[in-house]
């Protein structure tokens, strides 16, 4: 069979658009509020992955390793800022520990995958450096964000609970212990729910986005089952590197809760 790429012309990009007046449409009709975010959330959209797509073209040409080393410190620092922003009932501001936690999980997967699986020449290739990097990242603050609310909901939900088991000689550490696998279980699991349907009930982007481009749909699911473990793996150490050096910040040096958790 001959696979080939299907071009999207401009006027076929701008048809796209009626499917945001159908989300728009349903928003206005039900009332939800929405319809502006909607419309702010498209320009967005199309303006950044135009900008992306110009700024992907010059770096793949380039191809230099001090060019995208601080591009993928930059997504880094991009995804801790969203991971964490949202959790305003954070004792203390997690975002650096959120950007080391990315970082080190993202770091080691996607070296593992790009210079032991994938082997480009040159390793350092760019253009399968930042888009596996990119998904990596994308997945890992998912969970990231998940687990640390979990944990603090779990640490605020009974600490008169772990303020006893401080009391009686145990180490924040073991006082916590349940909620912090609580939070990394939260984290974890709709990757691994991902990971059991996957291709029984969905098609992701990236095996999809292959076969339109022209692979071989066998060569696709190769690629597909390699992003879905290293992603399960980078959010399983992202969770658990979160979980690991944050909840220090929970506690006092005299092994107290801070007070701030008793506010929220």
């Amino acid at each position: 069979m001959d696979y080939s790429y299907i071009q999207i012309s401009n006027t076929q990009l701008i048809f796209s658009v009626i499917l945001v007046l159908i989300t728009g449409g349903i928003a206005t009709l039900l009332k939800l509020g929405l319809l502006k975010s909607l419309l702010w959330g498209t320009i967005r959209a199309f303006l950044q992955l135009t900008i992306i797509g110009y700024a992907l073209t010059f770096i793949f040409a380039v191809n230099k390793l001090y060019i995208i080393i601080p591009i993928l410190l930059l997504q880094c620092y991009i995804a801790a800022r969203e991971s964490t922003r949202r959790i305003h009932k954070a004792p203390d501001n997690p975002m650096l520990l959120s950007f080391l936690a990315l970082t080190a999980s993202t770091f080691i997967v996607g070296l593992i995958v790009v210079m032991l699986i994938i082997s480009p020449q040159p390793l350092y290739s760019a253009q399968v450096m930042i888009p596996i990097f990119g998904m990596i990242l994308g997945n890992s603050m998912n969970g990231i964000a998940l687990s640390l609310d979990r944990m603090l909901a779990e640490i605020n939900g009974h600490i008169d609970q772990v303020e006893q088991l401080l009391c009686l000689g145990a180490s924040p550490w073991e006082a916590i212990k349940t909620d912090m696998q609580t939070a990394v279980k939260a984290g974890m699991t709709p990757t691994i729910n991902a990971l059991m349907v996957v291709g029984l009930v969905s098609l992701p982007g990236m095996m999809t986005g292959q076969i339109l481009a022209g692979m071989n749909p066998h060569s696709a699911v190769r690629y597909q089952f390699v992003v879905m473990v290293m992603m399960t793996a980078a959010v399983a150490i992202g969770c658990l590197l979160m979980v690991g050096l944050y909840y220090k910040k929970i506690f006092t040096d005299d092994m107290a809760i801070v007070e701030q958790m008793r506010k929220n």
